[in-house]
């Protein structure tokens, strides 16, 4: 039987003081996740992991589909229809980084302890959560880690899933481990990529000037710096990072790695063009070789501020003294907006350090984002998320 909306409000202080009675769980869950090194494309370990849990949890129905993706799926007293939680399993470290989590009385400490190996907890140990607090569900649940989420990654995992899964999916709920208050709800268009520049083998010295990678990519990133960019619709162009060169002698390759972001699909385009052709200017000019590699992507859209899924969602985080921050993001939202479900992405708790190797959670505002993410889920249940 549905709670009414209000009766869900007036539950989540109880749930937030049963989620603080099971901190020992959830925080072994965290830390048995996060010392499992899981670099896009590699993780299998953590995906063992999760299905384990599901199998203690008695969630008989789980699997491992061909892309890696760790699903189960808890039964529903009305089975038409699916919720999906997901949480995305992959983080930016690779194995040669120690993983160690320490796990002190008011932070957890680690690499990717936010990004995203708390998110993954959650999922870990929410059907725990559900039994202590007598709630069944009218819809399925799905409980997902999705795999090759980051960088490369592109989204593969979910993307896959919702390709192929044959059955209605109601709403789809992204966990995050940081930042509490996050609400997004709509994707911005981006596009995700490197600038690699090489000196050929052949290259003729006798050109002008001193060739070296390094000031190739510099006069790139001069050239991207003047691109026009509109305040509306709101646009961007992230530097991330340059590597480039080995030692004192000319650094012979180098790479910049950029991000183009805006609300708008259309100038991304266009920008991504812009850069095109700066490049193979510069190139021509120079004579070295310069690749321009797009690998990751999302296209802008969403469910719009006034969306019963945000107007809820909003409540449930006044109720809780949660200081909502609806907005943008290039989360797995984008996945949902391209299969038409609607979906939001939400935060668990504060952090700091982010994709740092010493990335921090704080442990006390963990309780309040469990809470958040359960009403949520019991309204999206219950059918208070559903547009007129």
């Amino acid at each position: 039987m549905n709670s009414s909306f209000n009766t869900i409000l007036d539950s989540l202080p109880g749930i937030e003081n049963k989620a603080k009675e099971l901190k020992e769980i959830l925080l072994a869950n965290l830390a048995m996740i996060g010392e499992i090194p899981a670099p896009t494309f590699k993780e299998e370990e953590r995906i063992e992991f999760l299905i384990n849990r599901f199998k203690e949890s008695g969630i008989q129905r789980h699997s491992i589909d061909q892309v890696g993706n760790g699903v189960g799926i808890v039964k529903g007293e009305n089975t038409d229809k699916n919720i999906l939680l997901v949480a995305h399993t992959d983080t930016v470290f690779d194995e040669s980084v120690d993983h160690t989590i320490q796990i002190q009385p008011r932070k957890a400490i680690g690499p990717g302890v936010a990004d995203n190996s708390l998110g993954l907890a959650v999922l870990a140990t929410l059907p725990v959560f559900l039994e202590q607090l007598d709630i069944t569900l009218e819809n399925n649940l799905i409980l997902m880690a999705a795999t090759r989420s980051l960088g490369r990654g592109n989204l593969e995992g979910l993307r896959f899933f919702l390709s192929n899964f044959d059955e209605p999916i109601k709403a789809g709920i992204g966990l995050e481990g940081v930042e509490l208050g996050r609400l997004s709800h709509t994707s911005i268009g981006m596009r995700r990529g490197e600038v690699i520049c090489r000196i050929p083998e052949q290259y003729d010295w006798s050109r002008f000037g001193d060739a070296s990678a390094i000031l190739t990519i510099n006069d790139v990133i001069n050239r991207i710096n003047e691109i026009q960019l509109p305040q509306r619709p709101r646009t961007s162009i992230i530097l991330g990072s340059i590597k480039g060169g080995s030692s004192f002698t000319t650094a012979r390759e180098a790479v910049l790695r950029f991000e183009i972001r805006s609300e708008s699909s259309g100038m991304v385009e266009d920008i991504h063009q812009q850069i095109e052709e700066i490049i193979n200017e510069i190139s021509s000019r120079s004579g070295e070789s310069i690749e321009l590699d797009i690998f990751a992507q999302r296209e802008p859209g969403g469910v719009p501020f006034s969306h019963p899924i945000v107007q809820k969602t909003r409540r449930i985080m006044n109720q809780l003294s949660i200081e909502p921050r609806p907005g943008p993001s290039t989360s797995e939202l984008s996945a949902f907006i391209d299969r038409n479900i609607p979906a939001i992405t939400l935060g668990i708790t504060h952090g700091s350090n982010v994709r740092e190797k010493d990335e921090a959670i704080d442990i006390n505002p963990i309780y309040k984002g469990i809470a958040q993410v359960i009403g949520t889920l019991q309204t999206v249940d219950g059918g208070y998320c559903e547009k007129d």
